[in-house]
This record gives structure tokens, sequence and C-alpha cells, in this order.
């Protein structure tokens, strides 16, 4: 894993064509954008956790 330290405003790049901008700082929280190719899924690890987890109690 990559640990880095940003300042809003700042970027990350990822390959040629995907950038994370830090555009926020609250407290405990991180805002970030994230532009991407549409091809690209881009998903919170959370809700898919819960989606599985909802997945296995339907089942």
């Amino acid at each position: 894993m990559l640990v880095l330290t940003r300042k809003v405003g700042e970027r990350i790049l990822i390959g040629d064509d995907i950038v994370i901008t830090v555009l926020d700082s609250r407290g405990d929280g991180v805002r970030i954008g994230i532009d991407a190719p549409r091809g690209v899924k881009i998903q919170r690890e959370e809700v898919i956790k819960a989606v599985t987890e909802a997945n296995v109690e339907a089942s």
C-alpha cells in the first residue's frame, strides 16, 4: 500500500488516465474527486460489502 500526504488541490495520477484530486479536508474526512474513463468501475468498499451481505442473507 502506498501512503501519501496531500494538500487540498493536489493530485495523484494512476497510470495515464486516472486522476485523483483532493477537494476538501474537514476533521476526520477527506473529499476526493476521481477522473477516470467511463469503462473503469469506481465503487465504495462499504457499499459492495453491504450488497454482498444482503445477497448472502437472501439466499
